[in-house]
């Protein structure tokens, strides 16, 4: 039912505010940026490539999942038609209400199976109700699946998933081994018997294998993400690893979970060493985020493209005529110097990015301090509460907590390096949503023992 009404809010948002008209200004960049261009190209018969304006050749630029499901769009409503725009946010709506149940399964795990902070509540899982009704109609959580053709809502569904197959393999929220766990329903629990072992290890190894392809989905949509993989992966095999007793299960299932999650990658590898003449992982572009970061005009946020769209600019010219690899690469050494000369400038770039990231946002459009004020108050309350939340949670030693510090730590390390926007944040804020709620439910009533 949560989801239903999620999702029905998101549409009924972009329906009603119009929110799939896009700006025409620029030939269309706006919808969809680079993505657009390539999903264009793609339609045009012109294969991966053309991410900016002109004909620039084969491209890396983006990782390949959200541009292929543009171009899916573009193919059946039109490129760049506002039928085209409607598909693809709905689609995103449909992405970010499904994280709802995500959520409501994080919270059931990790704080409502043990009675953490149900105080007096009448439902069983008060944590996750509460939780995934904060994912579904809070304007926040919203926001990009209706105003946004981008990729956030796709990785922030697939990573909250991730989350979810993570804390099922290290049996968070379980009574014990074999067993099932609560049910998640929230009303009502299920009783708990042993699951026959064959039954349940195939069921874990299907578990690994999904945890692989969701990893390998997410490095194709947003591949910063990727240093949260090796901290999960730890952290599930964690209680035999400390005790030097990894089971033969264990390993088979993380090696299973790399297979997995290479056999999403390769084709993707295989078409860039034999298009773009290099072993490009995921995406290719590194180098140039990384000079833009080092510009004094930036001062420290980089904003916009990083290639100019005008194609008689000198530096999208020579961008052209040296291909995007060895562009990339020199633009790569160009910010290290860069970065080596002022390391001090850069420090205190990376600490403003840093700060931004937990308590920024951008300026208004109309520039209303109201407006401003609200959005700003916003987005620092919901960091706070994350925050907070986290820190409680790390006090109480509730299970799972380690995982939510090691994503907290990891997730945001490149964008205090490069570069920083509110949106890098939304993969993130299913979890600070279950943790607000934590936060929240765990107040105390003062006592009024004593008093006359």
């Amino acid at each position: 039912m949560i989801f239903w009404v999620g999702f029905a809010l998101r549409v009924a948002v972009i329906l009603v505010g119009h929110t799939y008209r896009i700006r025409t200004s620029q030939g269309n960049f706006d919808f969809g940026f680079e993505a657009g261009r390539i999903a264009r190209s793609l339609v045009a018969g012109q294969g991966y490539a053309n991410p900016f304006n002109g004909i620039s050749g084969p491209t890396a630029w983006l990782p390949p999942l959200y541009p292929l499901l543009m171009a899916g769009s573009f193919k059946v409503f039109g490129v760049y038609t506002r039928g085209a725009a409607l598909a693809l946010m709905v689609m995103d709506s449909a992405l970010s209400a499904a994280i709802a149940p995500a959520v409501y399964e994080i919270a059931a795990r990790c704080f409502d199976a043990r009675g953490i902070a149900r105080r007096a509540s009448k439902m069983m899982a008060p944590v996750a109700v509460w939780s995934a009704w904060m994912w579904a109609v809070y304007p926040a959580a919203l926001q990009y699946a209706v105003h946004w053709i981008w990729e956030m809502s796709v990785t922030a569904c697939l990573f909250s998933w991730a989350m979810v197959v993570a804390l099922r393999l290290r049996g968070v929220g379980e009574e014990g081994p074999g067993l099932k766990p609560l049910s998640m329903r929230g009303e009502e629990t299920r009783e708990l018997k042993p699951s026959p072992n064959p039954k349940n290890q195939s069921q874990r190894l299907g578990l690994w294998f999904v945890l692989g392809v969701l990893w390998g989905l997410i490095a194709l949509t947003n591949a910063s993400l990727m240093l949260c993989l090796p901290a999960m992966m730890v952290w599930i095999v964690w209680p035999e690893l400390r005790g030097w007793r990894l089971s033969g299960r264990m390993v088979v299932g993380a090696v299973l979970t790399c297979v997995a999650f290479a056999a999403v990658l390769a084709p993707w590898v295989v078409r860039n060493e034999r298009v773009m003449g290099a072993p490009v992982l995921t995406r290719d572009n590194f180098g140039v985020e990384l000079y833009e970061s080092t510009l004094e005009r930036n001062d420290g946020f980089p904003w916009g493209t990083t290639v100019p769209l005008w194609t008689g600019d000198p530096e999208y010219k020579q961008y052209v005529s040296m291909g995007e690899i060895a562009f990339a690469k020199m633009r790569g050494e160009q910010a290290k110097a860069r970065i080596r000369a002022r390391p001090w400038r850069t420090a205190k770039w990376t600490l403003d990015r840093f700060l931004f990231f937990w308590d920024g946002t951008p300026h208004a459009a109309n520039g209303h301090l109201a407006n401003e004020y609200l959005r700003q108050l916003s987005y620092c309350f919901l960091s706070v509460c994350g925050l907070l939340g986290l820190a409680l949670m790390l006090r109480r030693k509730v299970e799972g907590a380690g995982l939510f510090a090691a994503i907290f730590l990891l997730l945001p390390l490149p964008y205090y390096l490069v570069t920083v926007q509110p949106r890098f944040r939304h993969p993130m804020e299913p979890l600070i949503a279950v943790l607000a709620v934590f936060l929240f439910r765990s107040a105390k009533e003062k006592s009024v023992e004593g008093r006359a």
